[in-house]
């Protein structure tokens, strides 16, 4: 299974998905003149001024959902093996793909709102719904749906709950074996993985009222207690803040790991943190309650910065800064940096875990274990919704009640598998349904935006109608000469 993953990887995960990724970021950045940078007042706004309905979720609860998917194993683990694999260096690659992508998330979610429909009494959209109505071709949006179920609702979620697994297993140890036809499991994972299934099939059986109202409340209390811990250890030792930025700007066009190595490791962890062009934001975004499509493109946006550039940033200063970190280029024997252990595994959460420990004793370890149960289990409570959403999309076609029960069942046994499992084979599982999510969506919204530019339409009418003032902001997408806005049109007073 390993070698299967690591062979689709190597197709998917090629140089080519790298430059399509910095490439799709530079194009919508450039063409929405930098609206991520133009915006961010107005998106702090929008962030707090937004409202729920009885169809939709409100700006912020929108923001919560998406930040669950994107605020993640990602953050902890992720970065650490972006660190580990690709030297300090990859962290500025990180930070890149992150102000690119906030333009790319910008477009895919305003595509989202316009194309969203309304589904019994809920609000439903994403790529599936706008390749479908924008590039009309509905074979591509049905390949993407079908991606979509099997990464969000299989290979993503083993990514997250492995995060949990071994975070549990650095504080407690294995707790004894059992033997499986999955071989010998740690019985710490076992418990683990056995409580997590049951809390994730309470809340997934209560439906997206029920994960906006929880991701509500504990997303933004985990990453506000993360980030209050990664300030604590940034201000102990904030003598050593410039030679760490000195290191990572150095290291981004010197890399210790090589160029590609820096780079690669940089977009792929990157990407898989803040879904920026993922095609996984838009759902959340499509189920928002807004005036005008521009308004939850701009929020989501907002999210992009909210994960890399605050939180992936604070575990990478922690590491870097505590230097509880070794440097292995993939494939490689050798260790280029070691400074810890080297059992401590890198593609896992324990340089994490091991710099919070080196500050406060005692604490890191079991801290870094809760605070990542939070951001993982958050993330597959969002990749369930996402795909949910492309379920209803193909019940739209085929009638099959059924579909929804057993997307819960694979997501549960997912999370249990993933709890369990060895941490190579959960992430290489996981880098297979990001890219493959990657090239559909973001090849879709580059053609949706040669076509047609509803998202750029989009944004120059919000911007006319802030200069005009207006009380109130309106959507005509027919005044705009965009079609198959059907949500929209008939909205319009």
């Amino acid at each position: 299974m390993e070698q299967l993953v690591n062979t689709l990887n190597a197709y998917i995960w090629s140089p080519y998905l790298i430059y399509l990724c910095l490439g799709a970021g530079i194009f919508f950045s450039v063409l929405t003149r930098f609206a991520q940078v133009r915006h961010f007042k107005e998106m702090w706004r929008l962030l707090m001024s937004g409202k729920s309905s009885e169809q939709g979720i409100s700006s912020f609860q929108a923001l919560a959902v998406s930040l669950s998917g994107r605020v993640g194993t990602g953050n902890i683990a992720g970065v650490a093996a972006a660190i580990g694999f690709g030297g300090p260096g990859a962290v500025f690659w990180m930070w890149v793909v992150a102000f690119l992508g906030a333009a790319t998330a910008y477009v895919e979610s305003t595509n989202a709102q316009i194309y969203k429909e309304e589904e019994l009494g809920v609000y439903r959209g994403g790529p599936a719904y706008y390749i479908e109505k924008a590039m009309g071709q509905k074979w591509y949006a049905w390949i993407f749906a079908l991606a979509t179920i099997l990464a969000c609702g299989v290979l993503l979620p083993v990514v997250q709950s492995n995060g949990i697994g071994d975070s549990l297993v650095n504080v407690f140890g294995q707790g004894g074996t059992v033997d499986s036809f999955m071989g010998e499991l740690a019985l710490t994972k076992v418990y683990a993985a056995t409580f997590v299934v049951l809390l994730l099939g309470f809340i997934i059986f209560g439906g997206v009222k029920r994960i906006a109202s929880f991701t509500q409340i504990v997303v933004p209390f985990m990453a506000l207690a993360y980030i209050i811990i990664a300030c604590s250890i940034i201000a102990l030792n904030i003598d050593m803040l410039p030679g760490i930025f000195s290191l990572i700007i150095s290291d981004a066009f010197t890399p210790m790991a090589g160029v590609g190595a820096a780079i690669g490791w940089g977009v792929k962890r990157g990407v898989y943190s803040n879904e920026a062009g993922q095609g996984t934001g838009p759902h959340a975004a499509a189920a928002a309650e807004v005036d005008h499509p521009a308004q939850q493109g701009l929020v989501q946006a907002f999210s992009v910065y909210i994960d890399t550039l605050f939180v992936c940033s604070a575990t990478a200063f922690m590491i870097l800064i505590t230097q509880q970190y070794n440097v292995m280029p993939e494939g490689s024997t050798t260790f280029l940096v070691q400074n810890v252990a080297a059992e401590t595994v890198i593609n896992g959460p324990g340089f994490t875990q091991l710099a919070v420990d080196s500050v406060l004793q005692g604490v890191g370890k079991p801290f870094i274990a809760i605070a990542l149960f939070f951001f993982a289990f958050t993330t597959v409570l969002a990749y369930y919704f996402i795909a949910e959403n492309n379920v209803s999309y193909i019940n739209r076609t085929i009638k099959m009640p059924a579909l929804r029960f057993l997307l819960k069942v694979c997501i549960m046994c997912a999370v249990f598998y993933g709890t369990v499992a060895q941490p190579n084979a959960a992430w290489g599982m996981g880098d297979v349904g990001v890219g493959i999510m990657a090239w559909l969506n973001i090849v879709g919204i580059i053609i949706i935006f040669i076509m047609s530019k509803p998202a750029l339409k989009a944004l120059n009418d919000y911007e006319r109608q802030q200069k005009e003032g207006v009380e109130k902001f309106t959507f005509d997408p027919k005044a705009l000469g965009i079609k198959n806005a059907d949500f929209w049109e008939n909205r319009k007073p």
